[in-house]
């Protein structure tokens, strides 16, 4: 791995930056559900429920806010401080998501950042430690398999 990580170009993060917050959100929460399915319900997750989270894409000048339900992520608007904020490049959090980065090894090199309840930070990460998740696949978020997802939910 090269020394300087891969930044979103500074077009595409002035399009992203601008774009209204809260879609951008929805579509990000929902790819999370989709992508990593039931884990997110586990018993192991609930001390993270209605806890406001945001993650920051630094390079692309986003974040989203949500918070943990029984049924999954929910998007939020942000309505108070976030209780945590991850911030990390779009680069880095899809080298967390392929775990082909250790988040301590991000964090210690200070292209990880955690703010706010820190204790709630580290619960998050040994939470997710701790869950067995599939590895992540960008094919998971492929537009047939989101439809056919969205057709299952209507169906039930």
């Amino acid at each position: 791995m090269s020394n300087q990580p891969f930044l979103l170009p500074k077009p595409i993060s002035d399009i992203l930056s601008v774009l209204p917050k809260y879609p951008q959100t929805l579509l990000f929460v929902q790819a999370v559900n989709l992508a990593v399915g039931g884990a997110l319900r586990s018993e192991v997750m609930q001390p993270l429920q209605d806890k406001l989270i945001s993650i920051r894409v630094t390079d692309a000048g986003v974040a989203y806010h949500f918070t943990l339900t029984p049924k999954g992520l929910v998007a939020c608007r942000r309505i108070r401080e976030p209780d945590l904020t991850i911030s990390a490049s779009a680069y880095d959090f899809l080298m967390l998501a392929l775990r082909k980065e250790d988040p301590d090894t991000l964090f210690f090199s200070r292209r990880l950042c955690m703010e706010g309840d820190t204790e709630l930070g580290l619960l998050v990460k040994n939470t997710l430690d701790a869950l067995e998740l599939p590895p992540f696949d960008l094919r998971s978020l492929s537009p047939p398999r989101i439809l056919a997802e969205i057709r299952a939910r209507l169906l039930n």
